[in-house]
């Protein structure tokens, strides 16, 4: 499992630093926002890290990976964002600088009530909750599950099918490598995409499945390294013990009234969606020139998308 981890490692955009550098511990009382760094001790004693940054509308990131953290979003997408947004950036439970559950508690239940219990206790009413990749699926679970806390809903590349995105990353994998060189279609889901994913680093294309270039998917890899990394997360999720993850979460997003701008790259080939793939009933979406991270291909006009729907939202 570690092996198919490290397969993933260049999908991950941001790994996390121990938690030992954390300037403050809190309990679950309502706290101040104020910028900075801290954790949150959840309700079951997980030490989430977080990160609050910036001035404005308050909003909260929730990374893909699975299990990539927020530290490289933070630096190459979130910090653009500063002047006009309250970022509040944490790390998932197993991931990035948080802490692993110790009862394995990785449920997507689980993962919503953290989000829950984080917005209680920066003292937030509401909250715009941008995700991507991965994190679509937290995200829309959250909004499903406290639509009233939920201002506006943006998703980046979201992924809401976990099967069909990894159908898609498979197809598009395949299509780099020669014949010989692609995994068995008889074989599992997990084994084809760990075998293609080790196919594309022999042969130097790893970075194509994301990247619009070589250099983009280095910068991305270089701020990655820039932190330590939890795999607790990851290595529950590739390793096909968590139900909830292999799930369509589409369905779900017809019953969503809030505001959502969906920002898809024009030619990323991971997700599994299209940009008329979701059903929520206030949907804007941007088609920005790359493929799955705009906010480091496209900044200014991934900045220019965000803080202008934000802006327009009704107060």
């Amino acid at each position: 499992m570690f092996r198919l981890y490290s397969a993933f490692r260049l999908l991950l955009l941001g790994f996390g630093l121990l938690l030992t550098a954390v300037s403050a511990s809190a309990q679950l009382r309502p706290g101040k926002l104020t910028n900075g760094p801290t954790t949150l001790l959840t309700s079951d004693s997980v030490q989430l890290f977080v990160q609050v940054a910036g001035q404005g509308t308050p909003c909260v990131y929730v990374h893909g990976g699975p299990g990539a953290g927020s530290y490289s979003f933070e630096k190459l997408g979130g910090n653009r964002l500063e002047d006009k947004l309250r970022m509040v950036y944490f790390d998932q439970r197993g991931s990035g600088r948080s802490a692993s559950s110790k009862s394995r508690n990785y449920s997507m239940t689980r993962m919503v009530q953290d989000l829950e219990e984080l917005r209680q206790h920066l003292g937030l009413e509401k909250w715009v909750v941008l995700a991507h990749s991965f994190g679509g699926t937290i995200a829309t679970a959250y909004a499903t599950q406290h639509p009233e806390r939920v201002q506006a809903l943006v998703l980046v590349n979201a992924v809401l099918n976990p099967p069909a995105s990894l159908e898609s990353m498979l197809q598009y994998g395949n299509s780099l490598l020669p014949a010989a060189a692609q995994p068995s279609p008889t074989l599992p889901t997990m084994q084809r995409v760990g075998m293609m994913m080790g196919a594309l680093q022999q042969q130097k294309l790893s970075w194509q499945l994301q990247f619009s270039h070589d250099s983009l998917a280095a910068r991305a890899s270089r701020v990655s390294r820039a932190v330590a990394a939890n795999q607790d997360f990851a290595t529950q999720v590739f390793s096909g013990r968590l139900p909830d993850y292999g799930q369509d979460y589409v369905p779900a997003t017809a019953r969503l009234t809030m505001p959502v701008l969906n920002i898809v790259g024009q030619d990323d080939r991971t997700t599994g969606a299209t940009p008329t793939t979701f059903r929520f009933q206030k949907l804007q979406t941007v088609t920005l020139p790359g493929k799955h991270n705009p906010f480091l291909e496209q900044p200014a006009a991934f900045r220019q998308a965000v803080v202008s729907f934000v802006q327009k939202l009704p107060r």
